[in-house]
């Protein structure tokens, strides 16, 4: 998907008006959408104890966002060219805002999940187009530049994170999480439709019929995977959800195989590098955000930590990137992305599983640093590596498409991992008490540490790109956003 910018009148003078302004509101509402991925898994433990509802309700109050906002991303990218950039990108922003409100005033868990969907719809649209908007704004020269600071943002955001929850939580309530985005996203709305430059692309066909297919799929597995953890992997309800998501699964891809535009162009797929670099980013994703939402709830239920506490106990692994990534990606374009990309993984691998192997109900904090450190500076090593392994796997005519590929990839990953971490812990403990807790936790986080391994294994199947042949340059849309996203390189 090419992303030319397309303007009525004058688009020279009207898309580079007030860049800094432009890039300022994007990247406000850019930081608030990635924020939303991590901030809610410090205040698991005061929603499950305000609304109730097992672990998986917890689970789905994570994934319904990760989902809708995967299925959506590269159909919003597309309607925003179809019916303006600007215009999309406002409705995602009101949407995500008003899906904020009513998560704050759901009366019940399954109220606050429908609403989480609804955010991540919203989110889908604000995220690529922000990047557009922002990117198109400024002369080629500078986009990279840009894109480093908006990576530099999702970085902070994701870092800040579980402590922003965690501090919410602890001094006001967890409904507070979402009214602080009402605000916000009203006022970045109102300015945005008055301050941003409106645009286009190309008008291609939308693959609408793709969307429920893979949509529906993920959910199905998902789902599956859950009552398999409540009920038993022999439990009917979760044979026939697994089931329902193998063969609409299965649509997806014979539908892809035939359509004139696909939402997800499986050609590219005859690339083994392009192939092995989504598998990893996935598998990455599917580590981390499995990862984060235990041991968010770890820290508090098994260890008796409060939700500020924990936000800063996790800062170890959450914050490391922010110093690492730039570095990480500095390297990458002398010696290329596979050494760095597979290091990491197995460094978050040997992390994970050093915190699942010391993991108690007492024992103090201290011997989680040195392991959770080992795990950041292991992810920082992938995060800026992951998504330009698959760009250079690619044609430069490929760059948009590939990049649409690998960020939902990324974030069906996620749902994944949590969806699979969950399914262990269910069957080997529950929310009831801190030794529970703790006997849920150290296998489940064992799987967590094998996603990781499972992806740098993957990544040596990269190829090596030539020495002093630069890596494609960051492309505008879709957003490379994704937890512990930084620039890519």
């Amino acid at each position: 998907m090419e992303h030319t910018i397309s303007t009525a009148g004058s688009p020279g003078a009207a898309e580079r008006r007030a860049p800094a302004l432009t890039l300022v509101l994007t990247a406000v509402a850019f930081f608030m959408v990635a924020l939303d991925a991590l901030v809610v898994v410090t205040a698991l433990p005061a929603i499950h104890r305000s609304l109730g509802g097992s672990v998986g309700t917890l689970e789905w109050s994570v994934n319904s966002y990760g989902l809708t906002f995967a299925a959506g991303i590269v159909t919003a990218a597309a309607l925003g060219d179809r019916l303006g950039r600007r215009r999309v990108y406002v409705a995602g922003l009101l949407l995500f805002t008003a899906a904020s409100a009513a998560c704050a005033l759901a009366p019940t868990a399954a109220a606050l999940i429908a609403a989480r969907a609804v955010q991540g719809v919203g989110a889908a649209a604000v995220t690529p187009l922000s990047l557009t908007i922002a990117t198109s704004s400024f002369p080629p020269a500078k986009r990279g530049s840009v894109m480093g600071i908006i990576g530099a943002i999702a970085g902070l955001a994701v870092a800040g994170g579980p402590l922003v929850g965690g501090g919410v939580v602890q001094g006001l309530d967890w409904h507070w999480i979402f009214w602080i985005n009402v605000p916000v996203g009203l006022a970045a709305a109102a300015l945005s439709m008055v301050k941003l430059p409106e645009s286009r692309g190309p008008a291609g066909r939308l693959d609408l019929p793709a969307v429920p297919l893979v949509t529906g799929a993920a959910v199905a597995l998902t789902w599956g995977l859950i009552q398999a953890g409540d009920a038993g992997w022999t439990s009917a309800k979760a044979v026939a959800m697994l089931v329902a998501g193998v063969v609409l699964l299965v649509a997806f891809v014979v539908r892809e195989q035939r359509a004139a535009a696909p939402m997800l162009p499986l050609r590219l797929f005859r690339s083994v590098p392009f192939a092995a670099a989504n598998g990893a980013a996935f598998m990455t994703n599917a580590a981390i955000m499995a990862a984060a939402f235990l041991t968010a709830q770890y820290f508090q239920l098994g260890i008796g930590y409060g939700p500020m506490a924990t936000g800063l106990r996790l800062l170890p692994w959450t914050a490391t990137p922010m110093v690492i990534a730039p570095l990480a990606g500095t390297l990458a374009d002398r010696i290329g992305t596979r050494p760095l990309l597979a290091t990491g993984l197995l460094l978050q691998a040997a992390g994970l599983a050093w915190v699942a192997a010391i993991a108690s109900t007492s024992g103090g904090y201290a011997h989680f640093i040195l392991p959770l450190i080992i795990a950041g500076v292991g992810i920082s090593m992938a995060i800026p590596t992951v998504t330009a392994a698959a760009l250079g796997a690619v044609q430069p005519a490929d760059i948009g498409r590939a990049s649409g590929v690998v960020n939902t990839l990324q974030r069906f990953g996620g749902a994944f991992g949590i969806a699979i971490a969950t399914a262990v812990f269910s069957a080997h403990g529950h929310l009831g008490s801190p030794a529970s807790m703790t006997s849920g936790y150290r296998p489940a986080l064992a799987v967590t540490a094998l996603l990781s391994l499972i992806g740098g294994v993957v990544a040596l199947a990269i190829r090596q790109r030539p020495a002093r042949q630069p890596y494609p340059a960051p492309q505008p849309l879709p957003a490379p956003e994704a937890p512990f996203q930084s620039s890519t390189r």
